[in-house]
């Protein structure tokens, strides 16, 4: 199944996170849940991470931007370049490619787009979750169980398609008690605006948008499904272990930066509106944005988050819906064909294919001061 990944294009585009997993039939045909041992990767001192505008990756271009990255580049004897996809799944598309050493992406992202295709991919940074960023809208519903029998519409196999279904559990209903129309992000408040259209999911800016509408209502939003869509940072693997002072050097500045950007006075204002800037909007709507994600502010809250059980039952309710819609490939026979490792040696499904690892390392190192 293919369909389009568009990112912005409508009102304030610029905050527009098209977290879309591609099950194209380019995807499918490369995937391989059973993807042989990656070769070794070489000692380094040039990397590539890419990244592409959403409230909560800003804090990497601005920390370019003010020398942090060079700081901590210099301190672990690297260079890093940080260089901005447009297109956020062409940014996953690259990574899984091998063109990028790493790359902001979310958490069903990482697992269904490089891990399923046998990417050895580490998450290193947790840097937040959506808290109210993605939600599902209905026209004259007193709440989320008038939507049964409606038609819904959303960008199909993607962070919203899964927000549907973990809603929809949570009231007794599942995907079968509605339609699906797949609609593209920069199409979604168009969509709604007709007066036929009752029901549709998306992300913010469309989220507040749609919301705006006559007879709209917010019924169900993802801060009360908390740390499940998931913001990272992942890094190659292979890339990883032959050069641990990448990540050294990545997670010093990761949380160099979220210290400043979360200063109550002048320094932090500055340091959020120059995010604002980059990301081509206003302060005040920069600001908004960040209210709806709730960053992991030390790297003890990170550490906190990486052992919490509350992520190894998240990644299973990720995996069942992604394995569900065929996110994992013809040749998976089951949600646990892709491993996902976790802290403390835990492992969700295969453990001879663990493709996706939590690793909370450099978060450990940095909480303990030792970076």
């Amino acid at each position: 199944m293919a369909f389009d990944a568009i990112r912005g294009g409508n009102m304030a585009g610029w905050l527009t996170k098209a977290r879309i997993i591609l099950a194209t039939s380019l995807i499918i045909a490369t995937t391989s849940c059973n993807g042989g041992a990656q070769e070794p990767a070489a000692k380094r001192t040039d990397f590539s991470i890419g990244w592409s505008i959403y409230a909560g990756w800003m804090p990497w271009p601005y920390a370019q931007q003010a020398g942090i990255v060079k700081k901590w580049a210099d301190k672990y004897g690297v260079k890093i370049n940080f260089v901005q996809v447009n297109d956020y799944v062409e940014s996953v598309n690259q990574y899984n490619a091998g063109k990028l050493d790493g790359v902001t992406v979310t958490n069903m992202d990482a697992l269904t787009i490089p891990a399923a295709g046998g990417k050895d991919t580490s998450a290193i940074i947790i840097g937040d979750y959506s808290n109210g960023n993605d939600g599902i809208v209905l026209k004259n519903a007193a709440g989320l169980r008038d939507i049964k029998g409606r038609t819904v519409y959303l960008v199909e196999l993607s962070v919203s398609h899964y927000l549907l279904a973990r809603g929809l559990s949570t009231v007794g209903l599942s995907l079968s008690d509605i339609k699906t129309v797949n609609t593209s992000d920069a199409d979604l408040v168009g969509a709604f605006a007709n007066p036929a259209a009752t029901a549709a999911v998306t992300w913010n800016p469309q989220l507040t948008e749609i919301a705006k509408l006559p007879g709209a209502k917010l019924v169900f939003d993802s801060h009360q499904v908390p740390a499940e869509i998931l913001d990272l940072l992942a890094v190659d693997t292979a890339t990883l272990k032959a050069n641990p002072n990448l990540g050294k050097a990545l997670t010093g500045i990761w949380y160099e930066t979220i210290a400043i950007m979360q200063r109550q006075d002048a320094q932090g204002a500055a340091a959020r509106a120059a995010m604002a800037k980059m990301a081509g909007a206003s302060p005040e709507a920069f600001d908004a944005q960040l209210r709806t994600t709730h960053l992991y502010g030390t790297p003890q809250e990170a550490v906190a988050a990486y052992k919490a059980p509350a992520l190894s039952a998240t990644m299973v309710k990720v995996r069942d819906f992604s394995f569900s819609k065929g996110l994992f490939g013809q040749g998976a026979r089951s949600a646990d064909a892709v491993g996902i490792g976790l802290p403390g040696g835990k492992t969700l499904g295969d453990p001879a294919n663990v493709k996706l690892r939590f690793d909370p390392t450099f978060a450990e190192q940095a909480a303990a001061g030792k970076l």
